[in-house]
């Protein structure tokens, strides 16, 4: 997406982007997922400067008329906070389809907002990385992807340690101990990619019913 990595802080957090040569790295395939799953709303949560809403709502944009749910409580600074200040910063980026919920997973699931989806086949997970809240987040959105849609775990092939919250909140990162239990669901196709700070997909184990042109 032009000027998308021109904007501070849309080059970094492991999507393989390079600012230098205008790559988006593994933003051409969050872009061509949304072209290809066509979600009707696609849900996002966490992020740092919007990298991964502005790539999925660029494309949902292109398409059609579809929207992106983008959930982050801005615990790791303010950046999330003034409702204006984050509707112009899409706004810049000519998206109007992207609508930010500053608040947790959980404070969303217990809002009228989250009743008010009945589907979603694309979702993100990309909040605090600990192996619960990552368990939270995919069951929280699980029901609502029909067999056609995905789910999409960013950092989630490596333990590491985190010190985003402070180096006195320092916590490990998870998510792929979470990724070792989807594989023992034989239910559940379960794809690395390790690219960037590492992407895993889960969807549903294929079925003919589940195919689209």
């Amino acid at each position: 997406m032009q000027g998308v990595l021109d904007i501070p802080g849309m080059a970094a957090m492991g999507h393989a982007q390079d600012a230098q040569r205008g790559d988006p790295g593994l933003g051409w395939l969050y872009y061509s997922l949304a072209r290809l799953v066509k979600p009707s709303v696609a849900v996002v949560i966490g992020s740092w400067r919007g990298f991964v809403p502005a790539m999925l709502g660029r494309a949902l944009a292109d398409d059609g008329d579809a929207r992106v749910v983008f959930i982050d409580p801005s615990l790791v600074d303010d950046f999330w906070r003034d409702p204006v200040a984050v509707q112009a910063h899409f706004a810049s980026l000519g998206l109007s389809n992207v609508t930010h919920w500053c608040m947790t997973t959980q404070q969303f699931v217990a809002s009228p907002a989250y009743l008010q989806l009945k589907e979603t086949a694309l979702v993100f997970i990309d909040g605090y990385h600990s192996l619960e809240q990552a368990r939270y987040d995919y069951l929280a959105f699980r029901h609502l992807v029909p067999a056609h849609g995905m789910v999409l775990f960013h950092d989630s092939i490596r333990v590491r340690p985190s010190r985003i919250y402070g180096e006195h909140n320092m916590y490990e990162h998870r998510v792929r101990d979470l990724m070792d239990e989807l594989r023992a669901d034989a239910s559940l196709q379960v794809l690395d990619m390790p690219y960037g700070d590492g992407l895993t997909m889960v969807r549903a184990s294929a079925v003919p019913e589940a195919l689209r042109p």
